[in-house]
């Protein structure tokens, strides 16, 4: 069931393709590159958190335009989580955080006089990066799915529930690992803080009032592209209920 909901989405092929053109590229190069490439696991992780967190969690923007760009990315992923078309990260972030980072680390390693400094890039983001961020979108899907899992898919899913619905501003991880940055930055918490405190206001909303204007002005323009439902939005804009969880 996964492996068919991510298959059906283009972003995910089109990073299965990155990928595979970054192995034949990398096996061309020499040997040591394909432990070069091991950084780009660390570094993904990293680029998922910082991208969570102060990117998709940033500031409700004012303008409707900008607004509706982050209702498009993440905002009405949480508002409605089992929205399948909206689980998955779009081309429009996906493409130029890719070619970003890419062309970013071969400019510093070629200031510094690097040998390899493309080959190196490659290996490093397009090949250990995005295969960490397919792996993202398995571990993603995992948790909002009614599936049976193993002990690590579990701990995922529990941590990013928490996430959705309880409070908002903790675990911005996905991937299985990434829990160690949250605990270094001050975003993990734990069962027993979460117990002491009540959930979130407005929780699926990410702190707005459901009948924002901005918030209703989103779920019409998406809604009839994503197949929400006139009721599922109806609903959202008086309590702010969105679909129902996953479990």
């Amino acid at each position: 069931m996964r492996l068919r909901l991510m298959l059906s989405h283009l972003s995910i092929w089109v990073m299965i393709a990155v990928v595979l053109a970054a192995v034949v590229h990398t096996a061309q190069g020499p040997v040591w590159l394909w432990a070069v490439a091991l950084l780009g696991i660390p570094a993904q992780m990293l680029n998922e958190y910082g991208l969570h967190r102060y990117i998709f969690h940033m500031a409700p923007p004012k303008r409707q335009w900008a607004f509706n760009w982050l209702y498009r990315v993440h905002y009405g992923h949480h508002e409605f989580p089992t929205c399948w078309p909206l689980l998955f990260a779009p081309l429009s972030v996906i493409v130029p955080v890719l070619v970003g980072n890419t062309l970013l680390l071969w400019a510093i390693l070629s200031f510094f006089g690097l040998t390899h400094a493309f080959d190196i890039a490659v290996a490093v983001v397009p090949l250990g990066g995005a295969g960490t961020f397919l792996g993202y979108e398995w571990f993603h899907t995992t948790a909002h799915v009614n599936v049976k899992k193993g002990w690590v898919e579990r701990r995922v899913s529990t941590l990013h529930n928490q996430h959705h619905f309880r409070d908002f501003s903790k675990w911005f991880h996905v991937t299985a690992g990434g829990e160690v940055i949250d605990r270094m930055m001050g975003t993990a918490i734990s069962r027993d803080q979460l117990k002491s405190q009540s959930r979130v206001e407005f929780i699926r909303t990410l702190g707005l009032r459901p009948d924002d204007p901005r918030l209703i002005a989103a779920r019409e323009k998406f809604a009839p592209r994503f197949g929400i439902t006139d009721q599922e939005v109806a609903r959202a804009a008086i309590v702010g209920g969105g679909a129902a969880p996953a479990r």
